[in-house]
């Protein structure tokens, strides 16, 4: 059996997107020549890849293991294409295109012009950014790198930390004034926290005790799932936050927000660049980790924090 190399492309895009259209969209064909493809691979195969009904279409079970295994040996037949074509040792342009997923609010805030400055370096390569709070699978969605706050669960992928933030507790002077100002951890418990949807209470409000990190007991009647939005409901005195140093150093700088229980430490939050696994490293994915982390070495919100206050 033959296979093509653009049936395989388009399937798995398909697959990710989940419709025709979608794809047709992203690859920038119509949605005949997709389907077209996606039926020459089928009698390929000899083996139905989607279910088509009314319009809609799901996967099979023979789709979902090609796509397991197909994903990595694509991606290590693109790697060692550039590392050919393009030179590893960076000096010659970068081409192809370079997928990135990152959170919402730090790649708006702070990883946007990191990214237009590579963008710039490097005008014959496509960059497509996706930001999103969740965690994505980026294997299974195609992404060739994502850029995550905390530590990697995901011991599949490949990993290099780029710089570590503080996780800041705090509060509006406003709302101190109204409800005290906690001493103690134990002072939590009467008052309210504004939540993470994406991380439990108990994970998110840690501070070191000795050689160990305790979680207080905390409650509050408020959840959001973007940091920028539980800033902006502790700016507005409705409680208690847990946040990033890069999303409340403004408001720290200028006085909205006030630090509290600063004689305990909190956890460190290691920013990181994750990517699948891939045998020889492309170069173009090489080259943005390298530009990210001297971008992050003296992280920008450290910087403004320390102009504000001077």
């Amino acid at each position: 059996m033959r296979y093509d190399l653009n049936d395989l492309e388009t399937f798995l895009t398909v697959l990710e997107l989940g419709t025709v259209t979608a794809a047709a969209a992203r690859l920038n064909l119509s949605k005949s020549v997709v389907s077209k493809r996606i039926t020459d691979l089928e009698a390929t195969l000899g083996a139905a890849l989607f279910r088509r009904n009314a319009g809609r279409i799901t996967p099979t079970e023979a789709a979902l293991r090609l796509a397991e295994r197909l994903r990595p040996a694509l991606n290590e037949l693109v790697a060692a294409a550039e590392s050919t074509a393009w030179d590893m040792d960076g000096v010659a342009p970068l081409r192809g295109s370079l997928s990135i997923s990152a959170p919402m609010s730090f790649g708006i805030m702070h990883l946007g012009p990191i990214i237009a400055g590579f963008a710039a370096q490097n005008p014959d390569l496509a960059i497509n950014v996706s930001y999103d709070d969740r965690s994505r699978d980026l294997a299974r969605e195609g992404f060739d790198i994502g850029i995550r706050i905390g530590k990697s669960r995901d011991n599949a992928l490949m990993q290099r930390k780029l710089c570590e933030d503080d996780s800041i507790a705090c509060a509006s002077p406003a709302y101190l004034d109204r409800h005290g100002r906690p001493e103690t951890l134990t002072d939590l418990r009467d008052h309210q926290v504004i939540g993470y949807s994406h991380i439990p209470n108990s994970q998110l409000w840690q501070f070191q005790d000795r050689d160990r990190y305790v979680s207080p007991l905390v409650e509050g009647r408020l959840s959001l799932n973007n940091g920028e939005a539980i800033r902006d409901m502790a700016i507005a005195g409705l409680g208690l936050a847990m946040l990033p140093g890069f999303i409340v150093a403004a408001a720290l700088a200028d006085g909205r927000l006030e630090r509290i229980l600063a004689a305990h430490p909190t956890k460190a939050l290691p920013i990181v660049a994750v990517w699948p696994p891939v045998n020889p490293m492309p170069a173009k994915l090489r080259r943005f980790i390298d530009h990210v982390a001297a971008e992050l070495r003296d992280p920008p919100w450290h910087r403004a924090a320390l102009e504000r206050t001077t």
